[in-house]
């Protein structure tokens, strides 16, 4: 095997050109290093999406792109430039993606942190602690969307995060062309060290096609598997200042309760603070917290006899969540592939603030996350406000995960405190993660996990443990796993998650996903089986089983439509040990229920401007027969307007009782500019009847200073007069914050 190489962009050899460039050409099938310099500059730079200065026209690009898709190795069918500067508060980069049909470029949303999965886009990440792990990410579309998020364990990522820093694009007769400028007082790196990892990654929408300048396989599935990235050099003398940003706020909320007829108005100041001790070691304070602003939660109705999930959305907790991130038990499969429904998370931050669904005074907040060498380090203290029925509580997270090799870690976490209950409660337990992405030699992805977790809850002395392993081969054209966990009866983390207990789960599954070349203008076609069963801990009995086969159609078309699946049959048992309530007035009696379901599933292209959904599933279901129906409809005036439409309904039809489930929800985007978006919600259900509409205002006054309206109005449905809705509570909040830097 030929030993990895650097090769570092010059001015006389970086010129986009036919065939490989020097530092694309592999050994086996293991890809070469990719290095390049950042440039040092004393002049101004204006950020306007204009790479005009003469500075930008001196500076080297840092090499020739490469297609990951749909042709992989060649090189990219448009031209891209990719320049680094940097002076001593910013790192730049500017992009110059020419394009042959400059019309036909897209770019339909710019709001912060939009979806940009439909459009053409540039996605850097900065992996500034060069462990192959973690990093930063960055993203913008041509309408000049602001898109940013925390990379964590190689692949996983929270994109709700939001930094402090600025983009601009231009439109031009050859394309379009970008200017990142990314404060380092944004980022966390160690002192000293001027050598970062580095990836770029430009798609081509209408073509479904993806370069990149590092890690161009189809093994790398996931662009943000930061192993996969080059490196940038001479980053020399960089800092954070003192390292120090105040956020001082104001919030404001008017409150009408409907049954009473009165409204009241409150307000209050609060602080958010953060403080780099180190470089690489962050403060992260909060005091008088308000949560207003936050978006709500995207309806769900549960026909499981288990606990649903809601994400995270508050801004205080998604800063650097992914140190608190435990082994891999709360992942989704990547697409197409069936979920367990298994969560183990020990530490779930909606436990804290939250009660029920509904806020509770946060009234401090301290977290500390970092790195101490090869170690991440996360500790978090939040103290909660007193509420009617609940006294004011303390709760405490720490975890520690020492990296071992390229992409491993071993760790331990802890947590104390009960969100609900006067009584104490502790979960504790530690995790292993064995992963390479060069597996016997070539680059092959393969991934070992092992968790152990215990939860002390007062009153209860056994069954409290939760344990597993899983082995993971998740790679392009085959995908494979093996997953055995154990949930204790008594498994309860009161400040995690867990959506069923008393059970040992076995899963096994793989995958084969094949790229005809000339046969219906296929992208890619998908294959595969896996079954899923858990047996009930205390009788030994199997509780339930299922087996999904995903055949016989599961075909990504390279125009972007696809035919996910067409009557892929689902395998179901399942043993009710106690009567079990589906719906209200339908109880299905103890026994065993065997059904097989059919799914279909289309979809068109997004980059469509009206774009649609469809899924159907049919056939028995428990002890009689359901049809569930999943649409949706987006439309899109790009770049401001976009309206989506999604339903989701289920007719039971069975001895039992006959019941209809529906959710259906209408989101309307408007973007004035990248800084100033509005935001409608509408959702309705039948199971709660209530209907509910959130408008969103968010104004970036410029980056750090945001103001931020929020509207929220609920009825409940008539139970005489289905056409008719009563009024419920009206909510109007505002936020305005501003941040200093030092």
């Amino acid at each position: 095997m030929v030993a990895p190489v650097a090769w570092a962009a010059t001015a006389s050899g970086n010129e986009q050109g036919g065939g490989r460039p020097p530092d694309q050409q592999t050994a086996g099938s293991q890809e070469l290093a990719r290095s390049a310099v950042v440039t040092r500059i004393a002049t101004e730079i204006a950020v306007d999406g204009e790479l005009d200065e003469e500075i930008w026209q001196r500076a080297p690009t840092i090499g020739t792109l490469t297609q990951r898709e749909p042709n992989t190795g060649e090189p990219p069918s448009e031209r891209t430039d990719v320049r680094l500067l940097y002076d001593d508060d910013y790192l730049y980069i500017g992009v110059m993606a020419h394009d042959s049909e400059p019309q036909r470029v897209i770019g339909t949303q710019m709001a912060r942190d939009a979806n940009l999965s439909a459009d053409d886009r540039i996605s850097i990440v900065l992996d500034t602690y060069r462990d192959q792990r973690n990093a930063f990410h960055f993203a913008t579309n041509p309408s000049g969307a602001l898109v940013d998020g925390l990379v964590f364990a190689n692949g996983q990522s929270n994109l709700e995060w939001d930094a402090i820093w600025t983009v601009r694009t231009r439109r031009t007769n050859e394309g379009w062309s970008v200017e990142f400028a990314i404060p380092f007082r944004s980022l966390s790196f160690p002192a000293g060290r001027s050598v970062w990892g580095f990836n770029i990654s430009r798609h081509i929408y209408r073509k479904l096609e993806e370069d990149r300048w590092s890690g161009a396989l189809l093994q790398t599935t996931n662009f943000l598997q930061v192993s996969e990235a080059g490196q940038i050099t001479n980053l020399e003398g960089v800092t954070q200042g003192i390292g120090l940003d105040v956020r001082p706020f104001a919030a404001g909320r008017w409150l009408h309760r409907e049954a009473s007829g009165r409204s009241t108005v409150t307000g209050k100041p609060g602080l958010d603070m953060f403080y780099n001790f180190t470089p690489s070691l962050k403060l992260t304070a909060t005091v008088n917290t308000d949560f207003g602003e936050t978006e709500v939660d995207a309806r769900q109705i549960n026909l499981s006899r288990f606990s649903l999930l809601f994400p995270e959305k508050r801004t205080f907790f998604l800063e650097d969540a992914g140190v608190f991130s435990f082994s891999n038990t709360s992942e989704s499969p990547p697409g197409g592939i069936p979920d367990a429904r298994a969560q183990v998370i020990p530490f779930f931050s909606r436990q804290v603030g939250l009660l029920a669904g509904e806020e509770v005074p946060l009234d401090l907040g301290v977290k500390l996350t970092g790195k101490v060498g090869r170690t991440d380090l996360g500790v978090l203290d939040a103290r909660s406000g007193d509420i009617p029925g609940v006294s004011d509580k303390n709760f405490f997270v720490g975890r520690v995960r020492r990296n071992l090799l390229r992409q491993s870690h071993i760790g331990a976490l802890f947590t104390d405190g009960h969100p609900a209950l006067p009584m104490d409660s502790r979960t504790y337990g530690g995790d292993l993660r064995l992963a390479t992405s060069n597996f016997l030699g070539r680059s092959q992805n393969l991934a070992f996990n092992a968790y152990g977790l215990r939860s002390q809850n007062e009153g209860v002395v056994d069954d409290d443990w939760s344990y597993g392993t899983s082995l993971e081969y998740p790679n392009d054209l085959f995908q494979s796993e093996l997953v055995w966990r154990v949930i204790g009866e008594n498994f309860r983390p009161a400040l995690g998650f867990v959506s069923r207990r008393n059970v040992e789960l076995f899963r096994v599954g793989t995958r084969i996903n094949p790229r005809p070349k000339d046969f219906l203008d296929l992208q890619q076609m998908f294959h595969g089986i896996y079954y899923t069963r858990f047996t009930r801990l205390d009788n030994k009995e199997v509780e339930s089983w299922k087996l999904d086969i995903i055949a016989p159609i599961d075909w990504h078309f390279k125009s972007g439509d696809a035919v996910h699946s067409v009557f892929w049959p689902i395998v179901n048992y399942e043993r009710l040990f106690a009567p079990f309530q589906i719906s209200p007035g339908v109880v299905l009696p103890p026994g065993e229920y065997r059904f097989t379901r059919w799914k279909n599933h289309v979809a068109t292209a997004q980059k469509r401007k009206v774009q649609l959904g469809l899924q159907w599933l049919l056939g028995r279901y428990w002890s009689g027969h359901a049809d569930e129906i999943i649409a949706s409809v987006n439309f899109k005036l790009p770049p401001r307007l976009n309206l989506t439409f999604n339903s989701n309904q289920t007719f039971a039809r069975m001895p039992h009782g006959n019941f209809i489930a529906r959710i259906h929800g209408m989101q309307v985007n408007y973007s004035a500019s990248p800084f100033i978006s509005f935001s409608n919600l509408v959702q309705y259900d039948n199971r709660s009847r209530h209907l509910g509409w959130q408008s969103r205002v968010r104004w970036i006054l410029q980056p750090g200073n945001d103001l931020f309206f929020v509207f929220t109005q609920g009825w409940i449905q008539d139970p005489l007069d289905g056409s008719r809705f009563l009024a419920e509570d009206s909510k109007i909040s505002t936020k305005v914050q501003y941040t200093s830097r030092f």
